[in-house]
C-alpha cells in the first residue's frame, strides 16, 4: 500500500465505518478506510435494521437495496411460553418504514460496501493499525500491511469495535460493566409454529430466548445460558426452544447454519472526541442485543458524523462536531439504559419477581399509547 497524506482516516470497515465513508464520499470528501480483516465478516450478531436507520441510509442509496434483501417484520411480541404478554406493532409509527427489517449484518455490510464503491470509495485490506501518534495538528497512523508504514492525516476516526485500538490508544475511558449471563446464538432452518411476521421474546423459568425470522426461511435464535459451550450445537438450541418456547406446535431444527457464544457488556465512552480523533459505533458504546439497537445506533452515529465533520472542514469551527458529540452521547446513554433494563427484566430469576414482571408487562401491553411509544423508541425515531 502506498498512500500520501490524508485528510481523514477511518479505522474499521464494519457497518459504521462503511456508512461513514460512503456519506463522506457523497459529500465530496474521500477518506481512507482501513480494516485488519482480509475480507468482511460472513457471520454476525446483528440482524435488525430499524426505521431510523433506513431513513438515514436513503442519501447513499442503500435503503432500496436493504428492502430488496431484507424481510419486513412488523411486530415485536413478548410471551411467557405460549401466553402473549405484550404486542408492539410498528405499523402506526410516523415513518415511511413502519416495520423492522430483518437483514443480517454481513448482508448490510455488503450493501454498504457496494454503495461506497459506487461513490468512488475503497477499503484497504488487510491493514492493521499498530500505533497512533500526534504532533501539533497532525496525526501519524502506523499500519502493518506486509510491511510497516506511516500514514499522515488531519482526522482519525475509530470505528473499530468494542475493543477499539483507537479508543484505547488515546486513553478514552470506556465506562460501564458486564453481565453475568452467557449468550448463545445461531441461525437455523426449522419448523416453527409461530407466524413469520413477528420477532418474539420469550420469558421462562429457565431464562430468555429471542426468535427472529430471517430471509430465506432462516431464523435467528438468541438465548441466555448459565455456561455456554464454545460451539453450541443443534441439540442445545432445540433444548432451549423446548424448555422456553411455545408449548403448542411442532419445533424441529432441520439445519444449524452457524452458531456462537458471547458475553455482553454495557459501556459508553466518556467522550467521543480527543482533539481530531473521534469514535463511532461499538468503539463508542456497547450494550445488550435486546431490541436490536447496536448496528443501528452505529450507522446513525456515522451518517450524522459525516455531516458534522464536513461542516467543520469547510468552516473551520468545532460547533458542529461539539453538537454531534453531545447529541450522540445522549443517544448512546439512552440506548444503553433501555437495553440494560430490558435485559435485567428479562433475566429475573426470582419466581415472585417473575410473576410481578409478567403482570406488569401484560398490563402495559393493553395500553395502546404505551406500546406505540415503545415502537417509536425501538425504531429510534426519537433520535431524529
Amino acid at each position: 500500500m502506498n498512500v500520501g497524506p490524508q485528510n481523514i482516516v477511518i479505522v474499521g470497515a464494519g457497518p459504521t465505518g462503511l456508512a461513514l465513508s460512503a456519506e463522506l464520499n457523497r459529500l465530496g470528501v474521500s477518506p481512507l478506510v482501513l480494516d485488519k480483516q482480509a475480507t468482511g465478516q460472513n457471520t454476525s450478531r446483528a440482524c435488525v435494521v430499524h426505521a431510523r436507520t433506513l431513513e438515514v441510509l436513503e442519501s447513499i442509496g442503500a435503503t432500496s437495496e436493504l428492502l430488496q434483501e431484507g424481510l419486513v417484520v412488523p411486530i415485536f411480541r413478548i410471551r411467557d411460553r405460549s401466553r402473549i404478554l405484550a404486542t408492539i406493532d410498528f405499523k402506526d409509527i410516523k415513518t415511511a418504514y413502519p416495520f423492522t427489517l430483518m437483514c443480517e449484518q454481513d448482508h448490510v455490510e455488503a450493501i454498504l460496501l457496494r454503495r461506497l464503491q459506487s461513490l468512488g470509495g475503497i477499503v484497504q485490506r488487510p491493514c492493521e493499525v499498530v500505533d497512533v501518534s500526534r504532533e501539533g495538528g497532525d496525526i501519524t497512523v502506523r499500519v502493518r500491511n506486509g510491511s510497516e508504514e506511516a500514514i499522515h492525516t488531519k482526522w482519525l476516526i475509530g470505528c473499530d469495535g468494542a475493543h477499539s485500538f483507537v479508543r484505547e490508544h488515546v486513553s478514552i475511558p470506556f465506562e460501564g460493566g458486564a453481565y453475568e449471563e452467557s449468550f448463545i446464538l445461531a441461525d437455523v432452518e426449522m419448523d416453527w409454529p409461530l407466524d413469520r411476521d413477528e420477532v418474539t421474546l420469550f420469558y421462562s423459568e429457565k431464562g430468555l430466548v429471542v426468535v427472529a425470522p430471517l430471509p430465506k426461511d432462516h431464523y435467528r435464535i438468541v438465548a441466555t445460558v448459565a455456561q455456554a459451550h464454545e460451539q453450541p450445537s443443534l441439540a442445545d438450541f432445540e433444548s432451549v426452544l423446548n424448555e422456553r418456547g411455545p408449548q403448542s406446535g411442532a419445533i424441529s431444527i432441520r439445519r444449524l447454519v452457524w452458531s456462537s457464544r458471547f458475553r455482553i457488556q454495557h459501556r459508553v465512552a466518556k467522550s467521543l472526541r480527543e482533539g481530531n480523533i473521534l469514535l463511532a459505533g461499538d468503539a463508542a458504546h456497547v450494550h445488550s442485543p435486546a431490541g436490536g439497537q447496536g448496528m443501528n445506533t452505529g450507522i446513525q452515529d456515522a451518517v450524522s458524523l459525516a455531516h458534522a465533520l464536513h461542516h467543520t472542514m469547510q468552516n473551520g469551527d468545532d460547533a458542529a462536531l461539539n453538537k454531534w458529540q453531545q447529541e450522540r452521547l445522549t443517544v448512546a446513554h439512552s440506548v444503553v439504559d433501555l437495553t440494560d433494563r430490558m435485559t435485567r427484566v428479562a433475566t429475573i430469576s426470582s419466581p415472585a419477581l417473575k410473576a410481578l414482571r409478567n403482570a406488569a408487562v401484560e398490563l402495559i401491553g393493553h395500553l395502546p399509547f404505551a406500546t406505540h411509544m415503545a415502537a417509536e423508541k425501538l425504531a429510534e425515531l426519537n433520535s431524529r
